[in-house]
């Protein structure tokens, strides 16, 4: 998996994956233009949307209704470090679900790919490197890698 985030100026960034585009911005009281989510959004977006995924293909399968499935994620900003925490997320599905298809649904639910990688923090590697038509004044530039 992939994507490349491109710099367009001021706060905005622009977010590729694939054939697709979205937009990554600061609101207007933090020096933007609100023109697209911040990343803590996009976070949230990515942990209720894979949620909704698995939410959807288990009601599917049992042939319960799926279509107008919501899915509400937040989270609360801490310090020391700096992080999101506290994530809920809740799902409201269309249908009245018997113990067994709530407890199939919390189960499915619960394989949701950026759900279990927050439970289990990834291995994180960073490399910092001149772009290909930058020109270099003299001064050494290669590739830094840092590995936390």
């Amino acid at each position: 998996m992939e994507v490349l985030v491109e710099h367009l100026g001021d706060l905005q960034f622009e977010i590729k994956a694939r054939q697709h585009t979205i937009a990554c911005d600061q609101p207007t009281e933090n020096g933007g233009y609100d023109e697209g989510m911040t990343p803590p959004e996009l976070l949230l977006a990515s942990l209720g949307s894979c949620a909704g995924f698995y939410a959807a293909q288990y009601l599917k399968k049992f042939k319960l209704a799926a279509e107008g499935t919501q899915v509400r994620v937040t989270a609360d900003k801490v310090k020391d470090p700096a992080r999101m925490d506290n994530f809920l997320i809740a799902v409201k599905v269309p249908a009245t679900l018997s113990r067994e298809h709530r407890a199939g649904l919390d189960q499915a639910i619960h394989h949701c790919l950026i759900h279990n990688t927050l439970l289990h923090p990834p291995k994180i590697h960073l490399t910092i490197e001149p772009c290909a038509d930058v020109e270099n004044d003299g001064e050494a530039v290669g590739v830094a890698s840092i590995e936390r």
